[in-house]
Parts: C-alpha cells; sequence; structure tokens
C-alpha cells in the first residue's frame, strides 16, 4: 500500500523514496509531451487532409487545450474525492478514450470529431497535470523547484522532440510532398478518395496510443508514488493563513494564473505555428516538420543551463527574468529581421530562427512561475494547482488569435501577438510575485482605520 504524506512531511522521505517518485512523475511529463506536442505535426496535416484554413487548423489546439479551463476545477475535486493516484488513474483512461475517438473520426473524415477526440484528451491531461505539478513543487525543498521542474520540462520536450517525428514518419510518405500538390488541381470523387486515405493514416497510431494510455493509468495506479496530503497545513502556515478563505485571497497566485495562462499560449505558438511559417517561405513540409523540435531542442537546452546553473550560481527568480526579457527580444527580431540564411541544411529566412530560440527563452518560464505562484497556499494548494492548470487554456485562446491575423494580415505580423505576452511576464517576475494583498483591500482598511480615529 502507498504512503500517505503530509506537505509538511515531504523532506522526511529518504532519498529512495524520493528518487522513485521523481521518477515516476518524469514518466508522466514524457508522456504529457508525447501526447500534447504531436498537435504541432497535426495541425497542417489537417489543414490539408480536411480542407481548412489557418483559423480553423488551429481549433486543434483550441479544442485541445480549452478543457483545462472546464476541468481544472471539477479535477481538484476529483483529487480530493478519488486521491491524486486513482485521480491519474481516471486520468489516463479519460485521455485513452480521446484516442480511440480518432478511429471513428478518420473513417468519417469528421473533423468535428477529431475535435471531440482532441477535447477529450484535453480532459484526461488536465486531470493529470492538476496532480502531477504539486508532486515536482512539494517533492523538495521550495528553492530548488524550479531544478525539478527543469527535469520534468526536459522529460516533457524529449516527448515533444520525438511525437512529432515519430508521427510524421507513422502518417507522412516520401511522395506526399508531390501528392499535396497534386491535390490543388484536384476535385470530386477522386479528391475525396485521397483525403479519405490521407487521414485514415492516423487510425493505427492513436489506436496503439489509446491502449498505451490506458496500460499507464494501471501502471500509476498500483506504483509506489506516495499519496499526498494536502489539507494539513504546518503551524506556521495556519496562523498565516488564517484570513484566507479562497484562493482569491493570494494575488501572487491570481496574477500567475495569468502568467501561465500568456506563457504557455506563446510557448503552444512557438512551437505549432513554425511549420507553417515555414511552409510560408516555400519550405515543403516533408522538411518543414523538423522545425517543431528545433524548437523544443532549444527549450531543453536552457532547462540543462537551468539544472546547471540553479540554485548554486543562478537564483530562479534570476533566470525567469531573463527569459521573460528574452523573449520579448526574439519576438521583435522575428519581426523586424530580414535575409536569407543556411542553417543546418535548412536555407530560409533568418526570423525562423528567432522563432526557434523562442523555445529557449521559454525554458525556465514554467519552472519559474510555478513555485512562486504556489508558494505558501497550505490548504489551499489543490485549487490553487487547479487555477495555474486552467492558465493552460492560453494554449487554446492564443493560437486561435495568431491564426486569426495571420489570415488577415501575414504570418509574420501576427507574431506581435507574443509581445504583450511577454512584458507581462517581465512585469510577474519582477513585481506581480510579491503581491500578497490587493490594493484595494489594503485602501479599504486604512478608509476604515481612518474613520475611527475621525469618530475617536
Amino acid at each position: 500500500m502507498s504512503k500517505n504524506i503530509k506537505i509538511s512531511e515531504i523532506g522526511n522521505l529518504n532519498k529512495r523514496d524520493n528518487l522513485i517518485s521523481i521518477i515516476i512523475i518524469g514518466i508522466l511529463f514524457f508522456i504529457f509531451g508525447f501526447v500534447t506536442w504531436i498537435n504541432a505535426i497535426l495541425i497542417p496535416y489537417f489543414k490539408i487532409a480536411c480542407e481548412l484554413s489557418n483559423f480553423q487548423s488551429y481549433l486543434v489546439a483550441f479544442a485541445f487545450y480549452i478543457s483545462y479551463l472546464l476541468m481544472s476545477v471539477p479535477a481538484s475535486f476529483l483529487l480530493k474525492k478519488a486521491g491524486f493516484k486513482s485521480g491519474m488513474m481516471i486520468g489516463f483512461w479519460v485521455m485513452a478514450a480521446g484516442a480511440f475517438i480518432f478511429v471513428p473520426a478518420a473513417l468519417t473524415r469528421t473533423y468535428e470529431l477529431f475535435l471531440t477526440g482532441l477535447f477529450t484528451l484535453g480532459i484526461g491531461l488536465a486531470i493529470l497535470q492538476t496532480a502531477a505539478n504539486p508532486y515536482v513543487t512539494i517533492l523538495g525543498p521550495k528553492e530548488s523547484a524550479a531544478r525539478r521542474f527543469s527535469i520534468m520540462g526536459i522529460c516533457n520536450k524529449f516527448a515533444g522532440i520525438i511525437a512529432p517525428l515519430l508521427f510524421a514518419a507513422v502518417i507522412l510518405r516520401q511522395a506526399d510532398s508531390e501528392l499535396f500538390q497534386q491535390l490543388k488541381n484536384m476535385s470530386g470523387q477522386a479528391k475525396d478518395t485521397v483525403l479519405d486515405q490521407l487521414i485514415q493514416r492516423v487510425i493505427v497510431p492513436y489506436a496503439t496510443v489509446g491502449c498505451v494510455l490506458f496500460a499507464l493509468g494501471l501502471f500509476v495506479r498500483l506504483s509506489p508514488l506516495p499519496e499526498i496530503d494536502t489539507d494539513t497545513e504546518s503551524p506556521d502556515l495556519v496562523k498565516s493563513n488564517s484570513g484566507k478563505t479562497s484562493v482569491f485571497d493570494f494575488p501572487h497566485l491570481i496574477l500567475g494564473a495569468f502568467a501561465i495562462f500568456l506563457h504557455v499560449g506563446s510557448q503552444v505558438i512557438a512551437v505549432d505555428t513554425v511549420i507553417g511559417y515555414a511552409h510560408s517561405m516555400d519550405i515543403n513540409l516533408m522538411e518543414a516538420k523538423i522545425f517543431p523540435s528545433y524548437t523544443l531542442t532549444a527549450t531543453i537546452i536552457g532547462y540543462i543551463l537551468g539544472l546547471s546553473l540553479i540554485p548554486r550560481y543562478l537564483s530562479q527568480i534570476t533566470a525567469l527574468r531573463f527569459c521573460t526579457i528574452l523573449g520579448g527580444v526574439f519576438t521583435l527580431l522575428i519581426i523586424y529581421s530580414h535575409g536569407q540564411v543556411s542553417i543546418l541544411g535548412h536555407t530560409a529566412d533568418i526570423s525562423i530562427w528567432f522563432v526557434i530560440l523562442l523555445g529557449f527563452a521559454n525554458s525556465m518560464i514554467w519552472a519559474g512561475i510555478w513555485p512562486l505562484a504556489l508558494d505558501n497556499l497550505g490548504r489551499f494548494i489543490k485549487i490553487g494547482s487547479s487555477l495555474l492548470i486552467m492558465g493552460l487554456s492560453g494554449n487554446a485562446i492564443l493560437p486561435l488569435v495568431y491564426g486569426y491575423f495571420a489570415d488577415t494580415t501575414s504570418l509574420r505580423e501576427a507574431y506581435w501577438v507574443l509581445l504583450p505576452c511577454y512584458i507581462y511576464l517581465t512585469f510577474y517576475s519582477f513585481k506581480g510575485y510579491k503581491i500578497k494583498s490587493w490594493s484595494f483591500k489594503n485602501s479599504r482598511q486604512t478608509r476604515t482605520i481612518s474613520n475611527e480615529l475621525y469618530q475617536n
């Protein structure tokens, strides 16, 4: 039977139990990345096979991530009722159901049914993320939380490198570049037949993914991962949180949730739009499919640097500030830089390499925000984590905003949507996380004291 451990007792876990827990959570983050980053190839693939506009194709990201907004708070109640491990098993099984929905969707070439499958996958992932991220935060000192998030980030992004390439290898053929050109001149039954055959290539990989996810649910439930009691606070937290009645009494959490919203949205834009941006430069899909892997590789490099430097040489807050500023700089370079360069065997406008470098800028932002936003929440940590997971709906909203501007202006000009994101993230890294009470509450208290003094 797994142990039931209070947050205050996490530091008492022996090295073996702590290592096993970290490995299990690392496996979970690998699965999160594998399922999530397949979207980078699904978006251009569905755009061709289902004949979609840019805006319509980014409904892939919307359907997948909007589930976080709808499911994160219910997920916290599920975890409270069933426990972390049973809750994660349910999450895996919901994801498996979403993967199996791809089979009838492909057989009928129904885009709406694909979106339903993606939405269901997202629901399961929301449950898993709500459970897994608090483990990373509390399985060790909060000063080194960014290091643990870096480890999880490497697992996540390494899966992200593998997933699009593996998926592309399964569903794409060497002759597809010529086929995609021929489709532009085809019509009627002949075109429908080719598109049906093209979309049905997803059946085997997603049926396989569904079976694996179902098995992983059983694995987590039977694993030695400890259950964590998040409802019992230490005496110091009981005292400091005595006047708190809800998560909305923690400004640094609310502002952090919005920071997560903007961060993940900007991260997904950097990964999921790079193929389309490369394609606009006349780089064919077979060659462009590698670009998301470059972006995620840049992210992994950032994680490795974080692991090497934090906290011995660099504080996690300094790393967060550096990355948020760097994101703004790279955004401006995407928009204003011009000129053809040849890198890694690809000749393209230099701006696409700054899209890829956004992966590096994004690397330590998630790891920096989470421990700051969850700091001293005590018994509110489950619902607080749910609120942060709701911020992942930024992955649903911001790519659609990008897609709208890509259709109405250009793919390059659409990257302007990233600039306000990085400006806010910079604000949170310097100021937002320090705000522990709402100013209007302080003002109201000041007015009350002044009135009492006046009356006396």
